[in-house]
């Protein structure tokens, strides 16, 4: 019978969505489930986002432009020159979510078997991106006992080749919610220059930063035009995940002409979409305000909650709506498969993500869950105590 790409057998799972038989299985058995396991906000999308879509007098869902309507960069352009950032619409391709732009910068500055070093643990699809580019994901470990801080600048040049072609980073990262600071994202500055390497920044969670920090992009360091690639998307930012809408950004022209034709072969991004996110851009302040209010409120109860419980270590996320627990447990995978199938209190029980996907050294990160607080405070409550109660009876 015919088979099967290579590609396509090493092509990894989700470990966000792999586990969902389960869940599905648990539900139809009468339980309700505490969904831990998916950065999917629960807040509100803009009602002017929404409107916009409902107010269209479109009579033919026609393409747009490849690189997306021009208006719409514009206007993309004059938001980000409110956040420091100053780069033209045509600086900018609009794509089907950010996944779309990491694969569009994948195609355009790496061949097959090229390299590019990450810090993990990593966003899990930086692993099928990889994938599905042929091109391999070399680690560089960051540590929870380091709340997941870049690690020393001289671990990312011993791990420099001929073939490595660039330095990826998420920040505010998922799955750690770590954020970068202005010296580090300096440093990393400094060392693709002096090697010629590219600086991809995915900053789809710019917005998500705490306790009086500041969210420093790559797009503001000076001298990097050349090197730097943004990657953003409206999912997070506007709770609007199910739009798929994203964008990349680059100053560099050879980056951008060569995404455009990646862009011409999958035709557009969606129309419809692109209107709501055009009109999200004017969301007031205060929903913003509002929304990093709620997540802080939720991230210091879920910590606090966490750290009551023996056995698990949990670094403090300074952005975004993710953290990284360490468990008693010896392989989160089976853990997690555990949690709904064969527990429950009170016929409810938890989803969360086992962490080892998040990794591509292997064997690092199976105790390690990560949780998304996208719940209301009082569902995290129910939920850790779920964790704590589930723990005390787990055997490996």
């Amino acid at each position: 019978m015919p088979t099967i790409s290579k590609k396509g057998q090493l092509m990894p799972q989700s470990p966000i969505r792999k586990l969902v038989p389960f869940a599905e299985q648990a539900v139809k058995e009468g339980k309700s489930i505490y969904y831990l396991n998916i950065g999917q906000p629960d807040i509100k999308t803009p009602e002017i986002a929404l409107q916009a879509v409902k107010d269209s007098n479109i009579e033919v869902l026609a393409y747009s432009r490849s690189e997306g309507s021009e208006i719409y960069r514009q206007k993309i352009s004059a938001y980000y020159k409110k956040h420091d950032i100053h780069v033209s619409h045509i600086d900018i391709i609009v794509t089907t979510g950010g996944s779309e732009a990491l694969l569009f910068a994948f195609g355009s500055i790496m061949d097959v078997d090229d390299e590019i070093i990450i810090p993990e643990p990593f966003y899990a699809n930086y692993n099928g991106f990889s994938t599905a580019s042929g091109v391999n994901v070399v680690p560089v470990i960051s540590k929870i006992e380091d709340n997941f801080a870049l690690p020393p600048i001289e671990e990312f040049e011993k791990l420099i080749t001929p073939k490595t072609k660039a330095i990826l980073i998420c920040n505010p990262g998922n799955p750690t919610g770590y954020l970068y600071s202005k010296e580090e994202i300096q440093k990393l500055a400094a060392i693709v220059k002096k090697h010629d390497l590219f600086l991809i920044a995915d900053e789809v969670y710019r917005e998500f930063a705490y306790d009086g920090n500041t969210h420093y992009s790559v797009m503001q360091e000076a001298g990097l035009d050349e090197y730097a690639i943004m990657i953003d998307s409206v999912s997070k930012r506007y709770s609007m995940c199910g739009a798929r809408i994203g964008c990349l950004v680059s100053k560099n022209k050879s980056v951008i002409q060569t995404a455009l034709k990646f862009a011409q072969a999958r035709l557009s991004p969606p129309t419809l979409a692109q209107i709501a996110s055009e009109a999200a851009l004017e969301t007031p302040q205060s929903y913003f305000d509002d929304v990093i209010e709620e997540y802080v409120d939720r991230r210091n109860i879920l910590i606090s909650e966490l750290q009551k419980i023996d056995g698990v270590k949990v670094a403090k996320p300074k952005g975004a709506f993710y953290c990284i627990a360490e468990l008693p447990v010896k392989n989160s995978d089976d853990f997690a498969q555990w949690l709904l199938e064969d527990f429950d209190v009170d016929g409810e029980t938890v989803m969360v993500a086992p962490a080892g996907g998040f990794y591509s050294t292997p064997g690092v990160g199976l105790n390690q869950i990560r949780i998304a607080y996208v719940l209301k405070k009082e569902s995290l409550i129910k939920a850790v105590n779920v964790l704590k109660e589930a723990l005390k009876v787990y055997k490996d």
